[in-house]
């Protein structure tokens, strides 16, 4: 039940980050007592009453879009509303999963779910294509009492549901055909600041997505931190813009982050974005008008921007908006491609901040400081793959490019760590990235020897001086995250995941830096949209049971107009560039047409899901 909100603040100054009331007096995070999601919004209602909250720029039936809005005292009653309704048919701690699409009633639904007491678990509407199976295993795992819905996708929610279990089947309850008036009978719930608010599904690839649980406190910890590296605390308006999908964990804390400070959040659907990328820039530059703007994305958005999304003669402002560069590899090339195509528009060198986070950490971990362009260092390829960052000059024939992500937040830490062994690595030495702080989720749903291995870790040894773990407990446990990094300069550097790593002849290869050879050995490839991998000998066609070794398989889509393109001379140009920069022979190249390379549902490449449609034989088949 979306409606109009009324402008001009009651009360205190909306939009404001006022971060002392969660500080000590050593400027550490120290969140109150009973510090949760639910009294942060009652807070801000009862605050900012008729100042906006949330703004959707709905597409659909628009091409210009239209603004649909809810004030914080309209989020209140509505989430009110909702809650009152899962309280009659749901008991505490009961998962309630969201399958709105993307819209002011997912969000109302998000804080509904949390104030009755139940654990939010956000989802993503059927018609979401190619994703059913993982919605179908989401479902299977989180368990759902209740799926909350929209009347435009009942039906289509209710055909999903019956094909689940009769035992495990959710009740299914339309939000937006609740009345408002149902808010009377909703009864407060006292929360525990680490009690789970919500669980975030991991993106998945070829595993069952697993629910990392978040808690009250996990989550406004991170909030914080997310403030605090940004630099947003002051006496200045900031608000957001965000086209992420509400169930990703980079979009959904965006929900979470006027909350903290009252401000307002203007977004749309990825599918509105990707559609026409100028909506983006356009809602940047007139939310600027009149305050900061925050506004995260993942890489591939800012190449996509300057492809498909330029100005031309429409005036746009971007003087006064940040924008945070997470959720897959940076690429320092698309961030200057995009700085230098907007600086005739009033964008800042330093409006870029490459970021790291994941979805275990609540979301945010580090980021560049403000008011610091984004840099890279150069590094040995060769001895990169060895584990160790020797820095060579741009021009070197085996340079590598390695972006900053910045310094690890207040409050949180992060070291580089030996897997095997558990020992901290010395700066300059690369290892799996292990993390600490109150952000971290308490573990994986109804997953307790997952949850034991990934985040009930220990470091067996610590550096004597210059020691990331520095000011954590000796018996801190840490979250293994499974990706390499490393320090340098103390700064943080992300060089992939260890799962990805491509191992052949002994010698380990980063997929990301094959992947980005590839694209550029010939005008025929979409950059952005190739997969690397190995696959052993044995289970490819033909291959010998006793053959042990990996083999390297490129999976390239192909570029537009490149469709009917001759294949050979594009494979033969891919294994020279290889061969020559990598030192490595590629074993297949298979040329796909656009859109057959599987992703995640953050729209990050799922290298092992394309690898297991390689090995099937069922690549360009969904």
């Amino acid at each position: 039940m979306e409606s109009a909100s009324v402008h001009g603040a009651a009360g205190p100054r909306a939009g404001r980050a006022k971060t002392e009331p969660y500080l000590d007096e050593n400027g550490r995070i120290a969140l109150p007592d009973g510090t949760n999601l639910s009294a942060l919004l009652d807070k801000n209602i009862a605050d900012f009453g008729d100042a906006l909250a949330y703004r959707f720029m709905d597409y659909s039936q628009d091409p210009e879009g239209r603004a649909v809005e809810l004030t914080w005292s309209q989020v209140g009653t509505r989430s009110r509303a909702i809650g009152a309704r899962l309280q009659q048919v749901t008991s505490l701690g009961d998962r309630v999963a969201i399958l709105c699409p993307q819209g002011l009633d997912y969000v109302t639904s998000f804080f509904a779910a949390i104030q009755a007491g139940n654990i939010a678990v956000p989802l993503f509407a059927p018609e979401l294509p190619g994703h059913a199976e993982r919605l179908d295993a989401v479902l299977t795992d989180a368990k759902p009492a209740v799926v909350l819905t929209t009347t435009p996708v009942a039906d289509a929610v209710q055909k999903f549901v019956r094909l689940m279990p009769r035992e495990v089947r959710p009740r299914i309850i339309a939000v937006d055909a609740i009345p408002d008036s149902v808010q009377s009978t909703f009864e407060p719930i006292e929360l525990d600041s680490d009690a789970i608010t919500y669980l975030q599904y991991t993106s998945g690839s070829t595993r069952v997505p697993t629910g990392v649980e978040i808690s009250h406190r996990a989550a406004g910890t991170n909030l914080l931190q997310m403030v605090l590296s940004i630099g947003l605390e002051g006496d200045f308006d900031i608000n957001g813009v965000s086209w992420l999908p509400l169930y990703h964990d980079m979009g959904l804390m965006m929900i979470g982050f006027p909350v903290l400070y009252g401000g307002h959040l203007t977004f749309m659907s990825p599918m509105a974005f990707v559609r026409r990328p100028f909506r983006w820039i356009q809602v940047l530059s007139n939310e600027s008008q009149n305050s900061l703007i925050v506004s995260p994305a993942p890489n591939f958005a800012f190449d996509l921007v300057v492809q498909r999304g330029m100005p031309g003669d429409t005036p746009i402002d971007l003087s006064n908006v940040v924008l945070i560069n997470g959720s897959e590899p940076v690429n320092l090339e698309s961030i200057k491609r995009f700085t230098e195509a907007f600086l005739p528009y009033g964008l800042s060198k330093t409006a870029v901040r490459p970021s790291y986070g994941m979805a275990e950490a609540a979301l945010f971990v580090s980021s560049i400081p403000p008011y610091t362009e984004p840099t890279a260092v150069y590094l040995d390829r060769e001895e990169l793959g060895r584990g160790r960052a020797v820095r060579v000059p741009p021009d070197a024939p085996n340079a590598l490019a390695q972006v900053s992500c910045g310094k690890v937040s207040v409050d949180q830490w992060a070291a580089i760590v030996n897997p095997e062994t558990g020992e901290e690595l010395p700066d300059e030495h690369v290892g799996e990235i292990w993390l600490h702080g109150d952000n971290i989720g308490r573990g994986y749903w109804a997953r307790p020897e997952e949850t034991e291995y990934t985040f009930g870790n220990k470091l067996q040894s610590r550096l004597q001086t210059g020691s990331h773990a520095e000011g954590a407990d000796d018996d801190a446990t840490w979250l293994r995250t499974g990706d390499l990094g490393v320090y340098i300069d103390g700064d943080l550097y992300i060089t992939g995941r260890i799962k990805d790593m491509v191992i052949v002849d002994g010698r380990n290869h980063y997929p990301q830096d094959i992947e980005a050879t590839v694209a550029e050995a010939s005008p025929a490839i979409r950059a952005g949209f190739v997969a690397a991998f190995s696959v052993p000998a044995r289970e490819l066609p033909g291959g010998s049971p006793d053959d042990t070794s990996e083999k390297l398989i490129i999976v390239a889509e192909r570029g537009p107009g490149a469709g009917r393109a001759d294949p050979k001379p594009i494979v033969d140009a891919v294994r020279r560039a290889v061969s020559r920069r990598h030192a490595v022979n590629v074993h297949d190249v298979a040329l796909v047409a656009a859109g057959v390379i599987p992703r995640t549902t953050s729209g990050k490449l799922a290298r092992r899901a394309c690898r297991q449609e390689y090995l099937d034989g069922t690549l360009g088949t969904r």
